[in-house]
This record gives structure tokens, C-alpha cells and sequence, in this order.
């Protein structure tokens, strides 16, 4: 079994909907088990436009292989009529393989740990919440998070 997170974002239609959507088809699929859901956090896109994002993380066990889980991740996804028109397009749905076990991936289409979410407090934050004391290969995750202190993030109740 390995302990993977996810990166969860939405920011068209009801996104936070859709995210608890997303985790609750996750929970119910072969091979995934003790699914954890971090709160939900509004930031403003990063490197695009359009609305607003609704982002969170979520933490499960697995034996599948990354690619297999990489391949559960995108059905989800299209299930929810994701569309890649362009990169950093707004999205319905966006679930990003963040990090598999201590395993480090260089394939051209699955990079683990992902490549920039040491940089990104909307990830880092959720993350944070569901494992304090986690380091990534750059640091410690609340080091990581300061060093973010610029991106406006808000947690969204309930």
C-alpha cells in the first residue's frame, strides 16, 4: 500500500460541489481506502484567469501503481466533462497526482512529486492540514507554506 496525495480544483460551476463529488466517486473506487478530505480553500488562479478556484488535497492509501491511480484520477475527471483546450485553462475538474509514497516519477506525463506544488500555498495549505510534519524534497511543508505568505488563500467553512 502506498500513502498518495491528491490535488483537487475546480473553478467553473459549483466548484466545491464538485469537489466533494470528485472525493465521494475516489472513496468508491477499487483500490483506493482511508480517504481523507483536507477543508476546501479559495485562491485566485495562478498563471491563468477566470473565477476563482476551490482547491483542497486529499490523502488515501493504495496499491495501485501511480500510472494506475493517474488513470483512476483522469476518469474522474472526465466524468466531470474536463476539457483541456489550453494549458492553465479554467477547469470542472482538476486532480493532480501530488505525491506516491517516497517515489519519484520522470515520465512525460506523470511527474511525482509534482514539480510545483512547493511553490503554491493552495496546495501546501491543505496539505499542511492533513500532515504537519511533512517534508518535501525542498522542505518542510510549513516552511514551504511562509515562504507563501503572498497568495491570498481563504478556507471556505463547514
Amino acid at each position: 500500500m502506498a500513502l498518495a496525495y491528491i490535488g483537487l480544483g475546480a473553478n467553473l460551476g459549483d466548484a466545491a460541489a464538485t469537489l466533494r463529488q470528485a472525493v465521494a466517486e475516489l472513496s468508491q473506487t477499487p483500490g483506493i481506502a482511508q480517504l481523507e478530505l483536507s477543508p476546501l480553500y479559495r485562491s485566485a488562479p495562478v498563471d491563468s484567469s477566470g473565477p476563482d478556484y476551490i482547491n483542497a488535497v486529499a490523502a488515501l492509501q493504495t496499491p495501485m501503481t501511480a500510472r494506475d491511480l493517474l488513470h483512476a484520477l483522469q476518469r474522474v475527471e472526465q466524468r466531470h466533462g474536463r476539457l483541456r483546450p489550453y494549458r492553465n485553462a479554467p477547469r470542472t475538474l482538476d486532480l493532480d497526482l501530488l505525491l506516491y509514497g517516497t517515489q519519484e516519477i520522470q515520465e512525460p506525463d506523470l511527474i511525482v512529486p509534482h514539480p510545483r506544488m512547493h511553490e503554491r500555498a493552495f496546495v501546501l495549505r491543505p496539505l499542511a492540514d492533513l500532515a504537519p510534519g511533512l517534508h518535501l524534497k525542498q522542505g518542510p511543508v510549513a516552511d514551504l507554506l511562509a515562504a507563501c505568505a503572498g497568495q491570498a488563500l481563504a478556507r471556505i467553512p463547514g
